[in-house]
């Protein structure tokens, strides 16, 4: 007698807890195979698929892993729109590890219309947005996303939204200083790459000691001389060590990402390429020592992704642009 779905399911989450993915993937594949709205076996097979953290460090899927993963998180929130934490895994898997970012702002445009309240699709949509340099649309998002925030008060989003808006801002100031479309291959900007091509980008904690740290010496020992004579002076000039530490810190990163700038923007060109399936940058850019820093920075499926793009070699269109869901 052949067994029912729901008992190869039980199966399947037996192998599950027995530690064996393996068996427990192929039960739960079993499960769809025969019953197709079965969303928990389609999510058990998103989830499964992909890879097991190995000793507190968490694996990355390949390309296949990730997708096949994310064909099926896209069953799940098809029978089950109200799974949050599928829309997530979702996000994560397109946007972070197959580098689809314009289908991410539509994978979260669909969050939406499930769940209207939820706050977490504009803060993803608004970091998608400055990644590409959609300043002036990410503005108007977190406008709708702060409105919506007011409407369900938490200290927790407010702080978020706080910290996602300081990184608009700083970005965006920045932009207004020097702009970037990867698209234009005559684009001001990508000699400014060109330059710093075979340089790998300034650390923070590198800017932090050749910098930043000389200068708080410097000063610290101008106030030991002043506060020499001053009752409790070493707790004074140890006060204001670090008060100046972390003041030059904040007024400095400015600078620093001035200095970044080739490969913040560069950055950008990588996620327009691998959002839309096309080249554009050039060679003598892509075999240099900072492509390859930035390269190395990514996910393993999405550095395969991006190879699969450059191999095709399609050239990106000069009137490329974002398709942005509207508001």
């Amino acid at each position: 007698m052949e067994k029912s779905a729901e008992m190869i399911w039980l199966d399947a989450i037996e192998a599950n807890e027995e530690g064996d993915r393996s068996t427990a993937l192929t039960l739960a594949e079993e499960v769809v195979s025969l019953e197709e709205d079965h969303a928990d076996a389609w999510f058990a097979v998103a989830q499964w698929t992909l890879p097991i953290d190995s000793r507190g460090k968490q694996a990355m899927p390949n390309i296949i892993q990730a997708s096949k993963s994310m064909a099926s998180i896209r069953k799940v929130v098809e029978l089950d729109p109200q799974n949050e934490h599928a829309w997530r895994i979702g996000g994560e898997i397109m946007v972070g590890h197959l580098g689809m970012l314009e289908h991410g702002l539509e994978w979260w445009e669909g969050r939406k219309e499930a769940a209207p309240s939820d706050v977490l699709p504009y803060f993803e949509q608004v970091s998608i947005l400055i990644r590409l340099g959609y300043f002036e649309e990410a503005g108007e998002y977190l406008d709708v996303m702060d409105r919506l925030i007011e409407s369900q008060p938490s200290k927790s989003l407010e702080s978020r939204a706080r910290r996602l808006r300081g990184i608009f801002e700083e970005q965006g100031s920045m932009e207004k200083e020097l702009g970037f479309e990867p698209q234009n291959g005559k684009d001001d900007s990508w000699e400014l790459i060109s330059r710093m091509r075979k340089k790998k980008p300034i650390t923070e904690t590198y800017f932090l000691l050749m910098f930043v740290m000389p200068i708080v010496f410097l000063l610290g020992s101008a106030a030991m001389m002043l506060f020499a004579e001053v009752p409790y002076s070493t707790a004074i000039v140890m006060l204001l060590i670090i008060a100046m530490y972390f003041g030059i810190a904040r007024f400095s990163r400015r600078l620093l990402l001035k200095l970044n700038r080739p490969e913040s923007f560069l950055n950008r060109a990588i996620d327009i390429e691998s959002s839309s399936g096309m080249v554009c940058v050039p060679n003598e850019i892509r075999e240099s020592k900072l492509y390859s820093h930035v390269v190395r920075s990514r996910t393993p499926a999405y550095q395969e992704r991006l190879g699969i793009i450059e191999e095709s070699s399609e050239p990106l269109p000069r009137k490329w642009t974002l398709n942005v869901p509207e508001l």
